[in-house]
């Protein structure tokens, strides 16, 4: 068991930054046991997310200390692994990112790692491009995707631009527990890295390339003259971080020009102050944007997260605005993505789309309609990307046409090896001038494909656990689960159990278990690899709306019961 107050006292004795001095001073003077132990009952894990964490002093919280741990096991391995390594590193809009850039360009450069650096805050997407692009060692991009604005994170990225492999996040994490903190981080001042070029900005060309190849992944038919008659017009936000210029940029660039910016929301700030939740999957975080709508009256709002590696939308729907979920934008985009696809004369039989365990069961009947191949991965789009990496090393890498996950992530080249939001913008502004042309918006679009192949229904419940006793809740839950699977779910039989944690269709273990219902419904259960918190999948069919709404609340209960 660790000794937390023990280990206060290293960090009291040991930490020379001011403002977490103070902090560590003020939790001695303070005694309040929760609270140091909340700081210091484990480190962060370092997994194929990298890390990922409340802003703070402790071994449980982001800071350049843990930062520059991770950084220290990461350079290690890399030294291990290549020769002459390299790595690209960028930024997104949170608190103490650039401090973490520099923190870790510095200790990379000490290592003998030479790092090429964004030089103002960038997406995920183009830190995935810029590791590919410059052909690195690895990638690093300081942020908390759509998490509250007290977290910060440290993603790694592997020379594919894919998030690191298992077996890398294993090694950085046995490199990482042989160092410590204090007396182990090599490091260097940043601005003599700079002036010996161990530290390398990265220029414009490299943003100007990215820019290109996302508009080379248009899929758009329409003419020149079918574009004038519908032009598009488009409320946007970047949620105060990362998408602004990219989006506009990329989105300028295909014609669509007619776009209001959500002025609360323009300018990159880590305390998002109108929605401090930053996450275009909520309602909160994109009312600003649906308050300018009803004076604006544009086709659509798009709202990128702080990253900008997930996108979200609303579309009017009578007198109100309805977001449009994860789900059905992926299947949305991929039937859009083959019918534009098909018009050209392509072979869809020969392509492939991948999603993921807990997407949308719609996508099935979307295969089943065009004929493509559908491949299913675990949760995280990591694995996407590697499903991409390994087509492209076939040779084959033509073949992908499309791949997202229900947290609204979505890609559709081979460009990145991540979730891209400027990508992804493009297409749905695109697809949006294509049913504007047919008197629809994608409200309209969903409810046509609903009617044509079911109402196929989602909900994902979250329950958190925080702290030290929610983590052992949490372990308990799932073990619970295991060895005690439910018969009966939401008033239906459990037809069938299926434990990922034993592998299963060849994919790799993990922490999820599906419960199939007689009725072809199911429930996923799953813990966050981000947070403290159990997710539930939910999936329903029925006839109607009416029929699967129902059954969704019907299976929401249950998951909760399972889960209290």
């Amino acid at each position: 068991m660790v000794d937390v107050m023990e280990l206060l006292d290293t960090w009291v004795e040991n930490v020379t930054d001011p403002e977490l001095a103070e902090e560590l001073k003020q939790m001695k003077e303070s005694g309040d046991k929760d609270a140091i132990t909340d700081a210091f009952f484990q480190d962060l894990a370092f997994g194929t997310a990298g890390l990922r964490g409340t802003l703070g002093a402790g071994t449980n919280r982001m800071n350049i200390y843990t930062v520059g741990r991770a950084t220290q096991g990461f350079a290690n391995y890399l030294n291990e692994t290549f020769e002459n390594p390299t790595v690209a590193i960028a930024r997104d809009s949170r608190n103490k990112g650039e401090l973490f850039v520099k923190t870790t360009a510095a200790i990379l450069a000490a290592n003998g790692v030479t790092a090429y650096v964004y030089p103002r805050i960038s997406p995920v997407p183009t830190l995935s491009w810029a590791t590919r692009y410059l052909k690195c060692s690895g990638g690093i991009c300081m942020t908390a995707s759509h998490n509250p604005a007290p977290y910060n994170g440290y993603k790694a990225y592997g020379p594919d631009g894919c998030q690191i492999t298992s077996e890398a996040a294993a090694a950085i994490s046995a490199a990482m527990e042989a160092t410590n903190p204090f007396t182990d981080v090599k490091t260097m001042d940043f601005d003599e890295a700079v002036a010996q070029g161990l530290v390398k900005w990265i220029d414009d060309e490299v943003l100007d390339a990215y820019y290109d190849a996302v508009v080379s992944k248009s899929v758009n038919n329409l003419t020149d003259e079918q574009i004038a008659s519908a032009p598009l017009k488009l409320v946007y936000t970047p949620l105060n971080g990362t998408g602004l210029i990219p989006v506009t940029t990329v989105l300028n660039k295909v014609g669509i020009t007619d776009i209001t910016i959500v002025p609360e929301q323009k300018d990159p700030d880590g305390n998002f102050p109108t929605c401090p939740y930053p996450n275009p999957e909520i309602r909160e975080a994109m009312q600003k944007g649906i308050d300018l709508c009803k004076e604006v009256k544009p086709d659509l709002l798009l709202a990128t997260d702080p990253d900008a590696d997930r996108v979200g939308v609303a579309c009017a729907d009578g007198d109100d605005y309805t977001l449009i979920t994860g789900n059905e934008m992926g299947v949305l985009l991929l039937d859009y993505i083959c019918k534009m696809r098909a018009e050209r004369g392509e072979d869809l039989k020969t392509k492939v789309a991948v999603t993921t365990i807990v997407s949308s069961a719609m996508v099935d009947s979307l295969a089943e309609k065009y004929g493509f191949e559908l491949r299913r991965c675990l949760t995280g789009f990591k694995y996407i990307g590697d499903i991409i990496t390994g087509l492209s090393d076939a040779g084959e890498v033509d073949r992908f046409i499309f791949g997202f996950e229900e947290s609204y992530g979505y890609l559709s080249g081979d460009h990145v090896r991540d979730k891209d939001a400027v990508n992804a913008s493009m297409l749905i502004c695109q697809m949006a001038q294509y049913y504007r042309l047919k008197d629809m918006n994608l409200v309209d679009a969903i409810k046509a494909l609903y009617e044509e192949f079911g109402y196929y229904l989602n909900k994902t419940i979250s329950l958190s656990y925080p702290g030290a006793d929610g983590s052992a809740k949490m372990a308990g839950i799932m073990a619970g689960l295991r060895e005690s699977a439910p018969t009966e779910l939401a008033g239906t039989a459990v037809d069938k159990v299926v434990d990922y944690g034993e592998g299963v269709n060849g994919l790799p273990k993990a922490n999820v278990i599906e419960f199939d219902l007689a009725t072809g419904d199911k429930i996923i259960i799953r813990p966050s690899g981000t947070e403290p918190k159990i997710k539930a999948y939910l999936f329903a069919k029925g006839a109607t709306k009416e029929d699967a709404e129902k059954l969704l609340d019907t299976l929401e209960e249950a998951a909760r019961t399972i889960l209290a």
